[in-house]
């Protein structure tokens, strides 16, 4: 019982008091409390000024929000994995999978085809940012292609020159 009910039953003329009795029991508890309010009607007090053991007990406060019911359901176990990937600037990628504070897998080469693949399985807006890295590095790796093959030219050229 809130203490606006205690000050609101208070005020209750002392004719309504002694007319009919004031029902304290707050409406959410189970059914069987009104029926037990109904069978205990208390006495008309011989001073109706005075209170009498009967209207002064607090019946238990009702709890706040909605009843817990009983569900069925089961609570799902959330897993704490991480999985890291990691690329560099020549394309070179690496996976790391940890599970809680324990490491499951460390170091794990991986081709930046299956990468991309993933990212794009994943999400659009993972995909987007990897794809650019990947771009980046191949054309990393075919400006060192074009390096290289100028270079064996002139190697082969050389080696021509020393043989004729």
């Amino acid at each position: 019982m809130t203490v606006d009910a205690l000050t609101r039953t208070d005020a209750v003329s002392e004719e309504a008091a002694t007319e009919a009795p004031v029902d304290s029991t707050p409406q959410a508890e189970t059914a069987e409390a009104p029926a037990e309010a109904k069978t205990e009607t208390p006495e008309t007090p011989e001073n109706p000024e005075a209170p009498t053991e009967e209207n002064t007990v607090e019946s238990p406060k009702p709890k706040r929000g909605r009843p817990k019911v009983a569900t069925t359901a089961k609570k799902t176990r959330t897993v704490e994995l991480t999985l890291t990937v990691t690329g560099t600037a020549d394309g070179e990628w690496q996976a790391e999978l940890k599970n809680g504070a324990k490491w499951v897998a460390k170091g794990l080469e991986i081709p930046a085809a299956a990468v991309s693949r993933a990212a794009k399985e994943l999400h659009a807006d993972l995909s987007g940012p990897i794809d650019e890295v990947i771009n980046a590095a191949r054309e990393l790796q075919a400006a060192k292609v074009a390096q290289l093959e100028a270079e064996l030219e002139k190697a082969k050229l050389a080696l021509a020159e020393l043989d004729a």
